[in-house]
């Protein structure tokens, strides 16, 4: 198994200083080192976190990762930087951190030693990166698992470590995590983050008023428990705990480490910061993976209770596509024949969808004006709940008619620029409406006027109090003062 350990020269922290190993240092024999560390480690009376960064073409974000993790005011003991399917300068980077790091507090030395693992095509990707960390660690007590575009505040591995150790059966806790938007320029970029994070924000939410219990642990920042995955492979009859059944790998483990009898936890303070997808394309790669991952979960485990919440966010999602479908085609069908009348009362659920926008939007600790701005204008939000409904289209397209397609191939194609899938859904939803308004026009005035009209504003009526209803709910639903 091949490992590659090189000294770092400098790094500056304003903690204390590191002691950074130099090139005169006898760290060549990286066996003998790691050995010689783990003896040390035997005698350390606290728990023991390996840290796994599956890495692939991060170079412009993997140093910043990994400087993160040294910042901690709690360091992982180790940081397995596993490089895989990369043709960027990703291990170049990284290697600039590698070697063991020490430094001092007023509670104890800290060491943490940065090990940078290039393993070259590997089919089975990021799995294949966890699992390749995992199997550095696995004497350990605890994995932290952090993707190669995520930065976490300062007290983030601390507040975990604390969070996942004040119940036994605890298997996982996440980070808040949010997207970074402070270098995003651009109308249509900062729009799509802006969505993003209100998207990430209304998640977070939730799981803070169901007890922080959510339904998967995120590959951002999370923290394991060893011994809920050691539990969960011999359970499950599995040589390690990610696996490639599922294309979401997270969600799959979190499901097995619910079935085990654990609980999947949100932090109630630890707070994580990722990269976020900037055009429309690389935005359809990223979340029709994630759904179409969902999806076939929810279609192999229908009546599992840890994708309770998975069924309710696909439903509404339905039934918000099919509300604005129906307006669609029933404004224009009205309008053709001069019947459509106004009612002030269909201003309601606009403004109560914006006071809900607005509270997600005050919710978010590191709010800005784009925040605001994207929930009170409200036409932003809207925009992007349409984008939303065309990847869960694409999504139970896929699953149901599609056959077998490799989604992280797709995604990997849509952030270098490459491809129009994204461009399906809307053609298809332009196509579907042309065509039903061409057979409504075909049919007789009276047969629109007595029969389609009336009985479509009825149902939209009702659909629309009952969405209504239920968004009311959530705007009154207490927070408790919770920032995500």
């Amino acid at each position: 198994m091949d490992r590659t350990l090189t000294p770092v020269t400098s790094i500056d922290d304003g903690f204390a200083g590191w002691n950074v190993p130099t090139e005169d240092d006898d760290l060549h024999d990286l066996d003998d080192d790691l050995s010689l560390l783990r003896e040390d480690f035997a005698h350390v009376e606290h728990p023991l976190i390996g840290c796994v960064i599956p890495a692939y073409n991060e170079e412009s974000t993997i140093g910043d990762v990994i400087q993160s993790l040294l910042d901690q005011t709690l360091t992982p003991d180790e940081i397995h930087v596993v490089i895989n399917n990369s043709n960027d300068r990703t291990l170049q980077k990284a290697r600039e951190f590698a070697g063991v790091h020490r430094k001092s507090n007023a509670e104890r030395t800290m060491v943490c030693a940065v090990y940078i693992h290039d393993i070259g095509k590997n089919a089975e990707k990021k799995v294949g990166a966890l699992n390749y960390g995992y199997s550095m660690i696995a004497p350990f007590d605890y994995v932290l698992g952090v993707d190669g575009d995520t930065v976490a505040e300062p007290d983030a591995v601390a507040t975990l470590l604390k969070e996942i150790e004040s119940g036994p059966k605890i298997g996982g806790v996440s980070a808040i995590f949010t997207v970074d938007d402070s270098k995003i320029k651009g109308p249509i970029a900062s729009w799509l983050v802006a969505g993003q994070r209100a998207q990430f924000a209304a998640f977070n939410i939730k799981a803070m008023q169901h007890h922080r219990v959510i339904p998967v642990l995120g590959g951002q920042f999370s923290l394991f428990s060893v011994r809920a995955l050691e539990e969960v492979a011999k359970r499950e009859n599995q040589a390690t705990p990610w696996i490639m059944k599922s294309e979401v790998e997270d969600s799959l483990l979190s499901l097995q480490i619910k079935s085990a009898g654990y609980e999947t936890m949100l932090s109630a303070s630890a707070r994580a910061y990722v990269g976020g997808m900037t055009t429309l394309r690389s935005l359809d790669g990223q979340q029709v993976k994630w759904n179409s991952g969902a999806v076939e979960l929810m279609r192999s485990n229908p009546r599992h209770p840890s994708l309770t919440q998975r069924w309710m966010e696909h439903i509404s999602m339905f039934f918000n596509g099919y509300n604005r479908f129906a307006f669609a085609f029933l404004l224009i069908s009205s309008l053709s024949i001069s019947a459509f009348e106004f009612y002030p009362i269909w201003i309601a659920p606009t403004v109560v969808a914006i006071l809900l926008n607005l509270k997600i939007a005050l919710k978010i600790r590191s709010r800005n004006f784009r925040d605001i701005l994207f929930a009170v204008l409200f036409v932003p939000a809207e925009l992007y709940l349409w984008v939303r409904i065309g990847h869960f289209v694409r999504s139970w397209w896929k699953s149901l008619f599609g056959g077998q397609s490799d989604n992280w191939a797709a995604q990997a194609k849509a952030e270098r620029g490459r491809g129009n899938a994204y461009l399906v859904a809307p053609i298809i939803e332009v196509l579907v409406l042309a065509v039903c308004l061409f057979v409504q026009f075909k049919l007789p005035i009276a047969v629109q006027t007595a029969v389609i009209l009336p009985l479509g504003w009825w149902s939209l009526a009702v659909l629309t109090v009952t969405q209504t209803c239920i968004m009311l709910v959530s705007l009154l639903r207490p927070t408790h003062g919770a920032k995500v």
